[in-house]
C-alpha cells in the first residue's frame, strides 16, 4: 500500500504566517496610545497673526484645535488631507467652500471632507474648535505659512 505524501504546506498559508509575525512585530514597536488630560488653561496661546490664535492638543489619530479670531479675521483660502470638523462655541464664520457661501453661527457645525478648497472670515469676535483627522502636521511643525500673515 502506498503511503500518501504530506503536501508542504502552501506558499500563500506559509507568507500569511509570517506576514502576520511581521505585523505583531511592528505593531509592537509603535508607541501605545496614552491617556491625556489637557486644560485649555494648560495650553499656550499660539498667536499666528493680530488677529488670529489658537491652541492644539492632539492624539495618535485626530487633533482638537481651539481657534480665537477677532472680527474680520480672514482665514485665506487653502485645503489640506485631513477631514476638518467644526463647531462654532462663539460668535459666527462664513465659509467660501465648493462654489457656496456657508454661515455657521455659535452652536453650529461644519463637516469639510479632505483636500476640499475653503476660505473663512469671522462675522463677529469668535470661538472655534476644529476637530482634524489625521492631526495637522503643518500646524504642529508650525509650517502654516497662510495662517502667519498680516490679517
Amino acid at each position: 500500500m502506498a503511503k500518501k505524501r504530506q503536501r508542504p504546506k502552501s506558499k500563500a498559508k506559509a507568507r500569511t504566517k509570517h506576514s502576520h509575525r511581521r505585523l505583531k512585530r511592528t505593531v509592537a514597536k509603535s508607541r501605545p496610545p496614552v491617556l491625556q488630560y489637557t486644560p485649555w488653561s494648560s495650553v499656550p496661546l499660539e498667536d499666528l497673526n493680530p488677529l488670529l490664535q489658537r491652541q492644539m492638543v492632539w492624539g495618535q489619530k485626530i487633533m482638537l484645535a481651539r481657534v480665537l479670531l477677532k472680527k474680520g479675521c480672514i482665514v485665506p483660502e487653502h485645503s489640506h488631507p485631513n477631514e476638518q470638523l467644526t463647531y462654532i462655541l462663539e460668535g459666527a464664520l462664513k465659509f467660501w467652500i465648493d462654489g457656496k457661501e456657508i454661515v455657521v453661527n455659535a452652536g453650529e457645525t461644519l463637516s469639510i471632507p479632505s483636500n476640499m478648497p475653503h476660505k473663512a472670515e469671522a462675522l463677529a469676535d469668535t470661538v472655534d474648535l476644529d476637530v482634524f483627522s489625521p492631526p495637522r502636521a503643518d500646524w504642529i511643525n508650525q509650517t502654516d505659512q497662510y495662517l502667519r500673515g498680516r490679517k
